[in-house]
């Protein structure tokens, strides 16, 4: 697996179109703490990134120097992947933003810094996973384990039950080392009160958005990992997933209650991915039963990335069309 399938200029280029990206958003989405994002604007915004993500898709089709028609069938089950669970993720989000009492107008700016930092931390991530795997292959049969014990996991995962953000470990140790005001000042995270330098809410809060989605990349990129081992390809479609999450949490704010059962959806894919990785790890499975005195002999099973595409995409919808119609009718 080499990281220079392109070279090293274009991987430049792409950072530097995404920082551009990012600023565009930041100036035409939401003018900085000045008024509340509508529906409309989020649900605009949101359909100029997935156009934007399919504009990139084409142009890998077309261009990428190496089976670039499966390399842009692979981003676009990657990049559905990311999208899904980030919607899951984006419920968490609003859970949040309630808790610290953050006004709708000044949440884009938590998102906005939110999203640039998990840019930073995903793309270590994924270099890394990227290594690992380059040198022990066999850690992706952990990744397909670890996916099953996931999306097992959300199937009796009680929303009720989410853990308080005030016990955040991150958030436990900040309070320790620099003393946090306990009243909203605007879209400041640090401001001078009682003759010292205080972070607000808003800081805190975006420190646990921060350690939160550190949890959620643990669960996102080694299911990337199952439909390509492109770096570039695990690496873009994962960051333009995450590029539009700002415009989808304020289009998915609004109808959040409708999408109950969404994470049954997310269970299934994520169980799907891991059995796909574990299948596709055969020889690694069949020589540890060999070692243990088990004759397991599992078949070597390659499942297409427009199967998989058309897998994943059918749970997605299928689960939010459920969510609506169920919904609708406790109403």
């Amino acid at each position: 697996m080499n990281l220079l399938v392109l070279p090293l200029w274009a991987w430049i280029v792409f950072y530097v179109l995404v920082l551009l990206m990012l600023v565009a958003d930041l100036k035409m989405f939401a003018r900085k703490g000045q008024h509340e994002v509508s529906v409309g604007e989020a649900l605009k915004m949101t359909a100029v990134w997935i156009g934007v993500s399919l504009l990139f898709c084409a142009g890998i089709y077309f261009l990428y120097p190496v089976n670039s028609h499966e390399m842009a069938m692979e981003f676009l089950a990657g990049y559905l992947i990311e999208k899904s669970l980030s919607m899951d993720n984006l419920f968490v989000f609003l859970m949040l933003f309630s808790f610290f009492g953050i006004e709708r107008k000044y949440q884009h700016e938590v998102l906005f810094w939110g999203i640039f930092g998990a840019l930073v931390l995903r793309s270590i991530f994924i270099f890394a996973g990227v290594a690992i795997i380059e040198r022990f292959e066999w850690v992706l049969g952990l990744f397909g384990l670890f996916l099953l014990y996931t999306g097992g996991k959300m199937f009796v995962h009680d929303d009720d039950e989410l853990a308080d953000p005030s016990q955040n470990i991150i958030v436990r140790w900040f309070n320790k080392v620099y003393p946090v005001t306990d009243r909203m000042h605007g879209d400041h995270f640090f401001v001078m009160e009682k003759g010292r330098r205080m972070a607000t809410p808003l800081f805190v809060a975006l420190l646990v958005i921060e350690t939160t989605d550190v949890a959620f990349a643990v669960d996102s990129i080694p299911a990337v990992f199952c439909v390509s081992r492109d770096p570039f390809i695990v690496l873009t479609s994962n960051i333009f997933a995450i590029l539009g999450l700002r415009a989808l949490y304020f289009a998915l704010a609004a109808v959040a209650k409708y999408f109950k059962l969404l994470k049954y959806g997310l269970g299934l894919i994520l169980i799907f991915v891991g059995i796909k990785m574990l299948l596709a790890m055969n020889e690694y499975i069949n020589s540890l039963g060999t070692l243990v005195g088990l004759n397991l002999n599992i078949p070597h099973v390659e499942v297409p990335t427009p199967v998989s595409l058309a897998i994943i995409f059918g749970l997605l919808l299928l689960s939010m069309l459920f969510s609506v119609v169920v919904t609708k009718k406790n109403a």
